[in-house]
């Protein structure tokens, strides 16, 4: 079993991803073409006119990249000052090209400096795999919904441990290695997330947005490379490859990134 970090460690983990990746979205995930595809399900659910919190914006690339194509008044937000600093870099770098107003702070979902009921839509993505425990996990929850307005939405993307299991269940079936779960996160159990966000929001759907690629990328890809005995990367997401899969449309439940739509009571 991996043996996990400490809060402390996932803390200089990140802050050591904003120094050396600076202004590439490798800063927050090394598959961009992964964090595309969750853009793009993203900008589905924001409308023209909403303001927005997007809790775990690391260098702000999928900010911007909302702002740019949808008129809305939106805050990021990352516990990694690191992060907040090439994230105020690409803002002014950007802002010609912006249709909504954009800022970004240093915050903690485990305690938001938000108002109660502030925000049409506050997106948290990849924040709860970062935290130790469920204690925790279950407490920046009812932190993000808490400032959601009544009738607003919460978009919570983050790695389960369904999607994950049931991905490795494939990759057994071909012969092919577990992936194993990174050091610096804890997945998320689906059903207790549900049942935790209960009280205070509906699930309006969960989005399995990657499913497709995710099949194409981690189960078919390396059982061509091994097939074809090629001396090929397999983890590249820089290749054609990916590219052509991210195209497809997403069938089936093999994802380990879902959207989770919760719309507030």
């Amino acid at each position: 079993m991996t043996r996990k970090f400490t809060p402390d460690q996932i803390r200089s983990f990140w802050t050591e991803q904003a120094l050396r990746y600076a202004q590439s979205p490798d800063a927050s995930w090394s598959d961009r073409r992964l964090i595309e595809l969750e853009i793009e399900e993203m900008v589905r659910h924001v409308e023209d006119g909403h303001r927005v919190l997007d809790i775990g914006c690391a260098n702000g690339f999928s900010t911007i990249q909302l702002a740019s194509r949808r008129s809305v008044e939106i805050t990021g937000l990352d516990y990694i000052p690191e992060m907040i600093e090439q994230a105020r870099v690409r803002l002014e770098a950007e802002r010609a090209a912006l249709r909504g107003m954009v800022s970004f702070d240093v915050g903690d979902i485990l305690g938001l400096r938000m108002p109660t009921d502030g925000f049409d839509r506050v997106i948290v993505t990849r924040v709860l795999i970062n935290l130790s425990s469920w204690d925790n996990q279950r407490i920046a929850l009812q932190e993000a919904l808490r400032v959601v307005r009544p009738g607003g939405m919460l978009l919570l993307s983050e790695a389960t441990l369904q999607g994950w299991e049931r991905l490795n269940a494939f990759r057994r079936e071909w012969g092919l290695l577990d992936i194993p779960m990174p050091a610096f996160n804890c997945y998320l159990d689906q059903e207790k997330v549900i049942e935790a966000a209960s009280k205070l929001a509906e699930l309006v759907d969960v989005v399995h947005f990657a499913s497709s690629y995710y099949v194409g990328t981690r189960v078919i890809k390396p059982l061509l490379i091994e097939a074809l005995g090629r001396q090929i990367d397999v983890g590249d997401p820089a290749m054609e490859w990916n590219r052509w899969l991210s195209m497809f449309p997403s069938v089936g439940d093999y994802g380990v990134q879902r959207l989770f739509l919760f719309q507030r009571k």
